[in-house]
């Protein structure tokens, strides 16, 4: 029940997003609020994310084997879809989509609901990791569709979120503080910024059309996510010894469905846009069942 309440309310927002467009059309314009979501108030999301509670180094394992998971992955990715699609876009999408997942506003709450709130900790750090993997590797790719590789890694020091990052994690490992009046407009501006990325999700889903869906990026990507990341997570994890929780919580965070981040980056460098909105939207759906078929993956 816990899961089902957990992903129905993300949904709830989805819609409301679509209901927006389907209702207004042209008078409510998606990319303006993209823009203002990257630019204003992902940087409050990523300070506030990461000065909320103190790093604690002692489950710095967890986000570690994460990443070290995710980085094989792109490079298989990579390897893959440079020889698969002929189109950078494509090649960009293929390679990037399937690492960038919902750890967040997904992750956390399903991990809290599938093994209780001792999970919190290592949900939250390693949906730090998951913050920097998206404010790099996501703003590369996603900026490669468009520009060269060095203008692409360019691109990543130009976004704001990066610097507040940075800025975040001085700060907490200088073991400030931030003041209780400043903490309450910074969680507003983070919580504004996960209700509007689903909302411009939900806005660009309104534009998908079945008929014009990439069937190639689409198999490409769900084989990436839902067997070859699992498949790469468990033979890698079995070389480490583990806890059940961190285990379990590893396995879920690279489990769950694609980012709706991925559709504001796509959007902010014109990387078909709608493709991968379809794509984020398809393995919400995927991911529903799934989860289920999978849950004996767990300890």
């Amino acid at each position: 029940m816990n899961i089902a309440v957990s992903i129905g309310s993300i949904y709830f927002f989805i819609f409301l997003g679509w209901f927006s467009k389907h209702f207004l059309k042209e008078k409510i314009d998606e990319k303006s609020l993209v823009l203002l979501s990257i630019y204003f108030l992902q940087p409050m999301l990523v300070f506030w994310g990461l000065t909320t509670q103190e790093i604690d180094f002692t489950a710095v394992q967890a986000p570690l084997l994460f990443f070290l998971v995710i980085m094989i992955a792109l490079s298989v990715s990579f390897l893959m879809a440079h020889f698969i699609f002929k189109e950078q876009k494509d090649r960009s999408i293929a390679t990037v989509a399937s690492i960038i997942g919902n750890t967040g506003n997904l992750g956390i709450p399903l991990g809290i609901a599938l093994f209780g709130e001792a999970s919190i900790l290592y949900t939250s750090i390693i949906n730090l990791a998951n913050l920097f993997i998206v404010n790099t590797v996501g703003v590369y790719f996603y900026a490669r569709g468009e520009f060269s590789a060095r203008d692409a890694f360019v691109k990543i020091f130009k976004l704001p979120a990066i610097w507040f990052g940075f800025l975040a994690l001085g700060f907490n490992g200088l073991g400030l503080e931030v003041p209780d009046s400043l903490s309450l407009s910074l969680e507003m501006g983070a919580y504004t910024t996960m209700v509007l990325q689903l909302f411009i999700f939900g806005m660009y889903l309104y534009s998908v059309k079945i008929s014009d869906i990439d069937r190639r990026l689409f198999g490409f990507v769900s084989v990436m996510k839902f067997i070859m990341i699992p498949l790469l997570a468990i033979m890698i994890l079995s070389f480490f010894t583990l806890s059940n929780m961190v285990y379990n919580v590893i396995l879920l965070e690279l489990l769950v469905p694609l980012a709706v981040m991925n559709v504001n980056l796509a959007a902010l460098y014109d990387c078909r846009v709608n493709q991968v909105t379809f794509l984020v939207f398809s393995s919400s759906f995927i991911f529903l069942g799934y989860l289920f078929l999978v849950l004996g993956l767990f300890r």
